[in-house]
């Protein structure tokens, strides 16, 4: 009987990427100065592309800390207030994930960092911190503007109703005045008398007859 000979089975390697995906948010100290920020970037990177690889990041920016951060230097406990933000997303290995904070807890220009773990909807969706504060800011500003253009135009409302509650009143006024003939002030006023407001008395009716 014959052997028959079966087809060797085709190994297919499989697409899965078996690597889950991080993102890495950190603080550059403040004391760095601004045109040496990019270079620390870099450097953060560098150390994520070794074991990982990069597909979405934000450059790091200065803002004002939500409280203040401190952080022993040179044996001395500093305050700080405010520092460059930025952040990295990456997929790597979960082993690796370790010694990658090791190594970025030991840049001397990194106030702190936080690695996480993204979900598939935060992957798929990731929030620009810097772009969307911009855009509040500009929101912000557009609102105040609309807000003290109501309150001008208010303001030159209320100032017309009282100019012309003003003018009411002074066309009372002199209406009422000319009414009065002007009583106290004219020639005809209370002031002074007039004819038919002298008494007359019976010695001066003799004098006009014996004249």
């Amino acid at each position: 009987m014959a052997e028959t000979t079966m087809p060797a089975t085709e190994v297919q390697e499989s697409s899965y990427d078996e690597r889950l995906s991080y993102e890495c948010a950190f603080h550059v100290l403040p004391t760095v100065a601004e045109g040496e920020v990019a270079g620390v970037f870099d450097n953060i990177k560098a150390l994520i592309t070794k074991t990982g690889e990069i597909f979405d990041e934000e450059s790091p920016e200065r803002l004002d800390l939500a409280y203040p951060i401190v952080m022993s230097i040179d044996g001395k406990n500093r305050k700080f207030t405010s520092a460059y933000f930025g952040w990295v997303r990456f997929k790597a290995d979960a082993s690796e994930v370790a010694e990658l904070m090791e190594e970025l807890d030991a840049m001397p220009e990194v106030l702190r960092r936080l690695i996480i773990k993204l979900t598939a909807e935060e992957e798929a969706h990731p929030f620009k911190f810097h772009e969307n504060r911009k855009k509040s800011e500009k929101m912000v500003e557009v609102v105040d503007e609309e807000s003290t253009l109501e309150e001008v135009q208010t303001e030159e409302e209320e100032s017309a109703e009282v100019s012309d509650e003003e003018l009411d009143e002074s066309l009372e006024k002199i209406t009422g005045d000319e009414v009065n003939g002007g009583a106290g002030e004219g020639p005809l006023g209370d002031d002074e008398e007039t004819d038919s407001d002298k008494e007359v008395s019976p010695e001066d009716t003799k004098d006009e007859e014996k004249a």
